[in-house]
This record gives C-alpha cells, structure tokens and sequence, in this order.
C-alpha cells in the first residue's frame, strides 16, 4: 500500500488534481463530516477529526469551508445524508479493488463506479467478491523526516506493530485494526511525524504488471481516485516493481 500512497501523494503534491479542486474539496469536507458525526465536533477531541482538517489545511482548503463541513455533521440533517460503502471489483487484467466511498447517493455513485469499471475493462462486483483477497489492517502513514530505512525502523517497531513499508518519502506502519489507535498514541508521543491514519485492505499477495498492463491499471486506478465520492482505493497492484517514472 505504501507505494499506491506515495504515488497518490506525488500527484496530489505535483498539482495533478488542481483542475478538480473542487471535487478535492468535496472529497475533505465528506471526511470532516463523517469524522465529525464519528465523535467530538471539537478537533482536539476526535484525532480523526483532527487529521481530517489537518490535511484540509495542508491542500489550501478555505477555513470557512472545514467549519462548515463540522457545522454540518451537527445540524439538523445531521450527516445522515452521507454514508460509508465499500464498492469492490476487479479492474483491467485481473487487478483487484476495494474502494471506499462516502455519498449522498448510493445508487448514482454505484453506476457512475460502474462505468468507471466497465470503461476500463474491469467489472464492479458483489460484496465480499475480491475482499477474501485482501488483510484487515490499520495503517499508519508517518514521515520518515530523513532518517534511513534501518534506523527508521528500528526506532517504529514497537508494540502492535504488524510490519513497515518503508520509502524515503513515505513510510506506512500496519497494525492489527483493533491495535490501531494504541500505535498511533504510542507513536505521536515519541514525536512521529504523522500524515494520515485510517483502516485499510492490505492484499495478501501482490500482482505485478509491466508495460501496456501497468499502464492501464494505473489509469484504472487514477479514475477510481479522481471520482468525487471515492476516499480511498486498495489493490493488490504491487508497486515495489513500478518504476519512478511510471509513477511520476
């Protein structure tokens, strides 16, 4: 998963998403929404929450736009409106997807998934047809601030922690979902830098492409992520052999 996450944070940090900045924004204020309805409308309160406007703060969203977004997960309508599915299928040769949404609509955001599939030479399937392939895991995305992968490592393994996938740019740490929050306490208190954190697929066996094929699911991928209501994308694409330049 480290190396989907790099690469989605090298297009996010490259500006690739500018032209869609307002399905960026949308996409944020659904998490501060739902992390919001989640716990604490008080940031300092609910670490989600917290996360959730600290990465809407990093992308430029306005300040009147995130108080809004937790204005409206304690309004009237609540955020009863938008709701949380995993949508799962397999994309261009055999690659296998999870995705999380939230949406306002289930019905018009699983036809427009659909499509998206269907356009890419994949298929939308039903629950539980590719998520037999994937791991429950809690993953923890952590800045390695310049220390190198031995010392890196040696320094974040610590009690809960199932593995670590390291990158110079981004490292992420997996626990058992259950251990998730105790890691990432552990882990803020010896000052790790700390970009995101959230419940994650982890698949059990990865599938690796070249070429024309590697080509396709990353453009299979990107459409999945650029969808509005889509929060997060999980394959079993095995990113430890596509190069830089594929990513980039």
């Amino acid at each position: 998963m480290s190396g989907h996450s790099k690469w989605h944070n090298i297009k996010l940090k490259k500006g690739k998403v500018d032209a869609q900045r307002g399905a960026l924004f949308t996409k944020l204020s659904k998490e501060i929404i739902l992390a919001a309805k989640g716990g604490s409308p008080d940031p300092e309160a609910n670490y989600r929450l917290k996360m959730a406007v600290e990465k809407a703060r990093e992308f430029n969203m306005p300040a009147d736009n995130i108080k809004r977004a937790i204005a409206r997960s304690v309004g009237p309508s609540g955020a009863a409106e938008i709701e949380e599915i995993r949508y799962e299928g397999y994309g261009p040769h055999g690659l296998a997807v999870v995705a999380d949404a939230a949406t306002d609509n289930r019905n018009r955001t699983a036809g427009e998934l659909r499509f998206v599939f269907s356009r890419h030479g994949g298929t939308l399937g039903e629950s539980g047809s590719v998520t037999w392939m994937f791991d429950g895991v809690g993953a923890i995305e952590v800045d390695p601030a310049g220390k190198a992968e031995d010392a890196f490592i040696e320094e974040h393994l610590i009690d809960g922690v199932e593995d670590i996938e390291y990158d110079e740019e981004l490292a992420v740490i997996y626990t058992q979902p259950a251990r998730l929050a105790d890691v990432r306490d552990a882990l803020r208190a010896r000052g790790a830098k700390i970009s995101d954190v959230y419940l994650g697929m982890r698949a059990k066996t990865k599938l690796e492409l070249q070429g024309a094929g590697l080509h396709a699911a990353l453009e299979f991928l990107d459409a999945l992520e650029e969808h509005e209501d889509v929060a997060r994308v999980f394959s079993n694409l095995d990113f430890s052999s596509v190069p830089l330049e594929a990513l980039a």
